[in-house]
């Protein structure tokens, strides 16, 4: 029987309740873990039949908003129930994913499932950390084999000063906002999962924020620890993998020394893929001659040569220095920067390192053209997009096109959180920014070849960003204390080294960063050296883009949309939008502009062309603008009258000239002088104290 049990933590004055297994109790594990009035239910579950068929292990994370829990009811009209999660959603839920993936036993062939579901939102503590720590939580009580705890907080830094587990209020306009995830290997703590973006932070911020955050990891550690100790269940052991010493006897006298050769080849990706797929598919022909529709035969032979690749990345390096391409350590593949390779887009980046190339598009919009988003949490606008699209010929196969995935959508939220900080503020540069980078070819790290190659395109676009944005993703391999760094890593380094470690940023910072590891995690050292490194790495990137662009381009494109503002009185809003929208729409109709108003009376006219853009501000101008006393109009008789006509000096706004201001003579009839239609000179003689504009007609 499950116990129900109730554990208090304070971490730097705010108090973490975790109530373990009081709702779901069906599911392997579930806690309730309360951080003041945000309350956070994580479940995990495993299923009872192994998958041996698999060629990976069938985890999946789910992070849940619920709108109830932030006391709201949103949707459309016709939809109210939460459907597909948002971008949030999705990558608090790789946040959660890429943490507690590296924990469980690689023998294990069961699905597992964990569910955070924000079940309460306060508007004051995240609930994404609380989430992760949740979930560790949940797999530590079940009998799911799982070797945790992990700990995490975030750090932020505002006005010169570390804070740990900052408010929503605490986070804006922070000038780093990093979430630490830890755990113990052994004696030694370590660092299994970074996520972060910083306003052109120093090397030394990220180790001054990770000093901050260690030891209060290690205490959520211990303390989930206890609650493992007191109320965890027995863990379940999974069937190790078979060993066939027959089989691995023929896979090697088949292989011999040509595996590794081909491996280790310095030619083109393509080249040293072709030479694998051929020795790999003329192994496994043997193996089905000799072993007749043997599933597991196969198997068994796929799984081998990922454990030798695995093995000759780690051999290669740490016994022979060598890496799989050839090239040192510390070296970066060849890059090239382009600009302006698409005639009409109003910016475009093309980066290249090594056979990954990413070409990144920009359009420049009307502010009407942001981003609404609706989530538990918020509701705002958004004028900054990065979009990321990893097409299957990127890496050479033939599958159907989907909408993004989560790694997609996680890529193109990496980098955009390292460009954010170098684009302008609204009130310099009012335009809607979307960024839409295509992988045309993927070799490892095309995250880090978007954000080089949008970087390229804020520039080549004229958006005044101040310098230019890169990244780099730096490998590790490990074999206990011997390790070595990699820089730039590809494919094969990605895939069977030890750590994915993204760092992006300026000559000035860095501005994003996001840690991955597949063994227990690294220590501070290691941080340490591959920051310093991945700095170097930075400016040797920067020296190739800043040959191509170093500064915004003078003019925007032709081709993009021309904005003009205006600051009219807030008051006066009401008679730009006219009654039902009828004024505004008139303008809109005529001119072909775009209009946007904020509260404050700021007014956006957007329009393809400068004329255009021009008449509708100038039409705005005139419906807000004042009579003037002595000043002379150009105006449209609107009506006539016996004792005078009714002219247009205005949008909106007529006067009279009575009878007797019409000429300097006696005039008998209106009529006699002007009619209705004409264009006639008015000089205002007088403002009633009703607004009421006495005209008088002008040669």
């Amino acid at each position: 029987m499950k116990r129900t049990e109730k554990y208090n933590l304070k971490i730097d004055g705010k108090e973490i309740k975790v109530e373990t297994n009081s709702l779901a109790v069906q599911s392997n594990g579930s806690v309730l873990v309360t951080c003041g009035e945000t309350v956070v239910l994580a479940t995990a579950v495993m299923s009872d039949q192994d998958k041996d068929d698999l060629g990976y292990f069938p985890l999946t994370v789910d992070y849940q908003e619920k709108f109830y829990a932030g006391g709201k009811i949103k949707g459309s009209r016709f939809q109210k129930r939460e459907a597909r999660p948002s971008d949030e959603a999705i990558l608090n839920s790789r946040l959660i994913d890429r943490s507690i993936r590296p924990r469980f036993n690689k023998d294990l062939k069961r699905e597992v499932q964990v569910i955070a579901t924000v079940l309460s939102w306060d508007g004051e503590n995240d609930s994404d950390v609380l989430s992760l720590i949740a979930s560790s939580i949940a797999l530590s009580i079940s009998d799911i084999p799982w070797n945790g705890p992990v700990g995490a907080v975030r750090v932020a830094k505002k006005d010169g000063q570390l804070i740990l587990n900052p408010s929503y209020n605490q986070q804006e306009d922070s000038d780093m906002d990093i979430v630490f995830v830890g755990l113990f290997e052994g004696k030694e703590f370590v660092i299994n999962m970074i996520e972060g973006g910083l306003n052109e932070a120093s090397e030394s911020d990220v180790l001054s924020a990770y000093d901050l955050a260690e030891s209060h990891i290690k205490k959520i550690i211990e303390f989930s620890k206890t609650i493992a100790e007191d109320v965890g269940q027995k863990k379940f052991i999974p069937k190790p993998a078979p060993v066939d010493e027959e089989l691995d006897r023929l896979i090697e006298d088949f292989l011999g020394n040509k595996y590794r050769e081909a491996f280790f080849s310095s030619g083109p990706k393509e080249q040293r893929a072709e030479a694998l797929a051929g020795l790999e598919n003329s192994l496994l022909a043997l193996i089905e001659e000799k072993y007749p529709q043997n599933t597991e035969k196969i198997k068994y032979t796929k799984d081998f040569l990922y454990e030798l690749a695995n093995k000759l990345v780690h051999e290669g390096g740490l016994r022979e220095n060598k890496r799989v391409d050839g090239r040192k350590f510390d070296e970066v593949r060849k890059i090239t920067a382009k600009t302006s390779v698409l005639p009409r887009a109003h910016g475009t980046g093309l980066f290249t390192r090594g056979e990954t190339t990413a070409l990144s598009v920009l359009t420049l919009g009307a502010p009407g053209d942001q981003q609404l988003i609706e989530g538990m949490e918020v509701s705002l606008k958004k004028r900054f997009m990065h979009h990321y699209n990893f097409p299957p010929y990127s890496v050479g196969e033939a599958s159907f096109l989907r909408g993004p995935g989560r790694r997609e959508i996680g890529h193109g939220a990496l980098a955009e959180k390292a460009l954010s900080p170098l684009v302008p503020d609204p009130e310099e540069f009012p335009y809607t920014i979307r960024i839409v980078s295509e992988i045309m070819s993927s070799n490892g790290s095309s995250s880090m070849a978007s954000t080089s190659g949008s970087a390229l395109a804020l520039m080549d676009a004229g958006v005044p960003i101040k310098r230019l944005v890169t990244g780099v993703a730096m490998g590790l391999i490990k074999e206990g204390s011997d390790y070595k760094i990699m820089t730039d890593i590809q494919g094969p380094e990605d895939h069977h080294g030890d750590m994915d470690f993204k760092v992006a940023g300026t000559r000035d910072g860095i501005t994003a960063i996001q840690l991955d590891v597949k063994i227990e995690g690294i220590s501070r050292q290691i941080i340490a050296e591959t920051l310093d490194l991945a700095k170097k790495a930075r400016y040797n990137i920067l020296d190739v883009m800043e040959k191509e662009i170093s500064s915004p381009r003078a003019k925007l494109s032709k081709y993009a949309p021309k904005i003009l503002t205006l600051q009219i009185d807030s008051a006066k809003i009401g008679e730009v939008i006219g009654p039902g929208g009828k004024v505004i729409n008139a303008i809109i109709d005529e001119t072909g502009a775009a209009i946007d108003i904020e509260d404050s009376g700021l007014v956006f006219v957007t329009a393809e062309d400068s004329e255009a853009a021009k008449k509708a501000l100038d039409w705005i101008a005139g419906i807000v603008a004042e009579a003037e006393i002595g000043k002379t109009y150009q105006g449209e008789v609107k009506k006539v009258a016996d004792f005078g006509a009714f002219v247009e000096i205005l949008p909106g706004k007529d006067g009279l000239v009575h009878i007797s201001k019409l000429a300097d003579r006696r005039v008998e009839k209106v009529t006699d002088v002007v009619k209705v239609g004409d264009m006639v000179r008015v000089k205002v003689l007088s403002i009633d104290d009703q607004g009421r504009v006495n005209l008088k007609l002008e040669k």
